[in-house]
């Protein structure tokens, strides 16, 4: 009997039976959130019509089966955010991802509609320039 080869096959069938329950519990994730997703297109409960509900819970769901899926547990919103201001105007770049860094003051609420930044950036000019405009 060759030894190295027990000890090698020893680690790599304790590796595959890991990423097999990590799949088979990660299936099982998928399933429920598609299970909750459904209910709450079937119950009203969702932002969206019935149809497109069900449509967007079913991808997703197919989404979460395909072969090396890596779920993001946590939602990064803060990277989602600095993502859109890349698609602000070059000029207003800067500004936009000073708001989204927590620059300047925040109202209102997602529960009011929206939540409005506000920054206010003065800029000085030479002196003398107001009070020769017309």
């Amino acid at each position: 009997m060759n030894h190295s080869r027990t000890a090698f096959a020893l680690p790599l069938c304790a590796a595959l039976l890991t990423t097999l329950l990590a799949f088979d519990a990660q299936a099982a994730t998928a399933q429920e959130r598609y299970r909750a997703e459904r209910a709450a297109c079937l119950n009203g409960s969702s932002s969206q019509d019935r149809a497109t509900c069900l449509k967007e819970a079913g991808a997703a769901l197919a989404e979460a089966r395909k072969p090396g899926h890596q779920p993001q547990t946590e939602p990064d919103y803060r990277a989602n955010a600095l993502l859109r201001c890349d698609r602000q105007p070059e000029a207003d770049r800067p500004d936009c991802r000073r708001l989204v860094t927590g620059a300047g003051s925040s109202s209102g609420s997602v529960a009011e509609g929206a939540i409005v930044r506000e920054m206010v950036t003065r800029t000085v000019g030479k002196p003398g320039s107001a009070a020769s405009a017309p």
